[in-house]
């Protein structure tokens, strides 16, 4: 029997969710200086922001947890709801990004959200989003396969639709225009989802980060003891420029954060420790760097590859 929608019920997996994804990491590296935060929002809620920095081998991380209510939903939130211009709303998420100190390790991020508001009849209309995306600075295509089949798995287990379509969402989403470029290997990306069922669609979501965690931490163990040069972690910090460009100029959950009244603090832990810009760089030719802006950078079918 399905259950009906419960807006605490989420919160408490959400935050099951948060906790797991805190305890792989520490069974990963276990020398992080750990920040915790508790935090309440005025126009009502709160959440949990743990912020990790100085590990053995991860340079800054967040894991957070919200649950933020609001007079009216912000317009970063109403793109494909315009009917609900001005209603109430509750959000909750779970957000998680990492940077690691070694190149050869890619930064990653996932989210989990969900939200409920009331249409103009005072119906409870709720929906959820979320997905996971990676961003290698030296990708290894054995790891972006597996972590494509991963994705794959996963939505395969409950639409033999959603990896093709959460794919191409997430290399659209996750796309830099003004620089023609993705902002790494993707993943997948849904929001506005209700599979069928409330149940259903809630334990897709829990899935989602379970898969991330799993899978990340399968790529970082692989790779944290890589040797990196002072060149290759130069390079690390100019590609970080494009995850802060991303992040301010069209990522929609800063957007939502800060339109919201959100934690500026909180919303801002997705961005890298240290980041720099250099003025009209170009790899150099043969070179590894030029094989991730020829080959990684775009849109690829990893799991179809030509051979």
């Amino acid at each position: 029997m399905s259950r009906e929608m419960n807006a605490d019920f989420v919160r408490s997996k959400f935050l099951d969710s948060h906790q797991n994804v805190v305890n792989s990491l520490i069974k990963t590296d276990g020398g992080l200086t750990e920040h915790i935060d508790i935090w309440e929002r005025d126009e009502g809620g709160g959440g949990k922001t743990f912020a990790y920095s100085e590990g053995q081998y991860l340079e800054k991380g967040g894991i957070n947890f919200s649950d933020v209510q609001g007079a009216k939903l912000p317009p970063s939130a109403l793109s494909e709801r315009a009917e609900l211009t001005g209603s109430p709303f509750r959000a909750m998420g779970v957000s998680v990004v990492f940077h690691p100190i070694n190149p050869h390790i890619p930064t990653a991020h996932a989210n989990i959200r969900f939200f409920t508001a009331k249409n103009q009849k005072g119906e409870n209309i709720w929906w959820f989003g979320g997905g996971f995306d990676l961003t290698p600075y030296y990708p290894i295509l054995e790891d972006v396969v597996f972590w494509h089949k991963k994705a794959k798995d996963l939505c395969d287990s409950y639409g033999k639709s959603f990896y093709k379509t959460f794919k191409d969402q997430c290399d659209q989403y996750f796309y830099l225009l003004h620089r023609k470029e993705t902002r790494g290997v993707g993943g997948i990306f849904f929001d506005d989802l209700c599979i069928d069922k409330f149940d259903t669609t809630l334990s897709f979501c829990l899935e989602v980060m379970a898969t991330f965690a799993d899978s990340y931490f399968t790529i970082f163990e692989k790779r944290k003891k890589t040797s990196f040069t002072k060149e290759e972690k130069q390079f690390q910090q100019y590609r970080r420029g494009r995850y802060v460009e991303f992040n301010l100029v069209y990522d929609r959950g800063t957007h939502f954060g800060l339109q919201s009244g959100g934690r500026t603090e909180s919303i801002l832990m997705s961005m890298p420790p240290t980041a720099n810009w250099s003025y009209q760089w170009t790899p150099p030719s043969g070179s590894k760097e030029e094989e991730l802006y020829k080959n990684f950078l775009k849109p690829v079918d990893w799991l179809n590859l030509e051979t």
